[in-house]
């Protein structure tokens, strides 16, 4: 049998987080095609077009968002459900990046320490190398935050994961949802570095034995808390997808709402996937952005893939916009913040509601 298709979207910018130096190399960056569709046999759902050779996770990859307030609520939430189920045990956090969840693991007292070949730090307890298979966890807890979504076979990470260590252990994942974004027709978060898109009923059938699950980030993440001993090889059937026919009904309105004032500036808030793929396709629409706005400094001064918009501090850009702009706001969990940067003299529209 083979995979049902459920969206496509051809040449896709290969790259949401990867910030570029210049916009030139932006604009140069590579492109692939997003061809999602649900496998017959295991009922997972990937990307059946990804070529893996096209991505190179390095020093440029920023994904870091702690520096947002609601984002470190959203962080403390995760830290207080690993902290009431992992407890004492050893921690070891795969695909840490910056290495800011460790810290905060460390922070509260847990014997926690990470690995990430994009880790830019020095501490002695995060491990600058690519997890892969000569690598010996020995462990009590695995944390896995959204690194699963960027394997191009999750199923067998997950069973290198657990024989690395021993098969033994918990693991906590989290994820982004699946049924959030067919139910939100939230076509920004289909894009090419996400291979896999999850639903909470997936983990429940990779796993025997699921300790806790559910929902978090106002219900955009699922996290699951399972037993590395209880890891399936064969997954239980799964129900077909119901994929809705308008998911990307937003786009046309959007850039026809943009396109019917065409002196207005415009500007993103949010310089990551959401505001790459906003971008993009946007633009293909002939809308055109003066800037994108990040509270990132490791994103400030360097430029989005494709479109080649430059980014920039809040206060660069709220500074000398016009009265009466419009900051589209790539996450309406961040839109409190942002308006209160903002005050009351822009139009603010949550891309994620319209």
């Amino acid at each position: 049998m083979t995979s049902r298709i459920l969206f496509e979207a051809r040449n896709v910018p290969a790259y949401q987080n990867k910030m570029f130096e210049t916009r030139e190399a932006a604009h140069a960056c590579p492109t692939g095609d997003v061809v999602i569709a649900q496998d017959p046999a295991s009922g997972l759902v990937r990307n059946i077009a990804y070529e893996p050779g096209i991505l190179c996770y390095d020093e440029t990859y920023q994904n870091e968002q702690g520096n947002s307030p609601q984002f470190r609520d959203h962080l403390d939430q995760v830290l207080a459900k690993v902290t009431s189920a992992f407890g004492s045990r050893d921690i070891l956090e795969i695909g840490c990046g910056k290495g800011l969840f460790v810290e905060l693991m460390r922070d509260r007292g847990l014997r926690a320490r990470g690995i990430d070949d994009a880790y830019e730090g020095h501490a002695p307890y995060i491990e600058k190398r690519h997890f892969g298979a000569a690598v010996e966890t020995c462990v009590d807890a695995i944390v896995l935050r959204h690194v699963l979504e960027h394997i191009p076979d999750p199923q067998g990470f997950l069973h290198l994961i657990a024989a690395a260590n021993g098969h033994r252990g918990l693991i906590y994942i989290e994820v982004p949802c699946f049924d959030w974004i067919m139910r939100n027709r939230a076509w920004f978060d289909v894009f090419y570095e996400h291979v896999n898109y999850f639903r909470l009923d997936d983990f429940h059938r990779l796993f025997g034995q699921v300790n806790d699950s559910g929902h978090l980030f106002g219900g955009q993440y699922l996290y699951a808390i399972a037993d590395l001993s209880s890891l399936r090889t064969e997954l239980p059937a799964s129900a077909r997808i119901d994929f809705p026919a308008d998911f990307t009904r937003a786009l046309d309105s959007l850039a026809e709402q943009a396109l019917a004032a065409p002196l207005r500036r415009r500007v993103i808030w949010g310089a990551a996937a959401k505001g790459v793929m906003f971008s993009h396709f946007l633009g293909h629409r002939g809308v055109a952005f003066d800037a994108a706005v990040d509270i990132n400094p490791g994103k400030q001064g360097r430029y989005l893939a494709s479109s080649g918009l430059r980014v920039a501090s809040p206060e660069q850009v709220l500074d000398g916009l016009p009265p009466g702009s419009d900051i589209y706001v790539m996450n309406s969990n961040y839109l409190p913040e942002v308006s209160e940067a903002g005050g009351n003299l822009f139009r603010y529209i949550p891309v994620d509601k319209t």
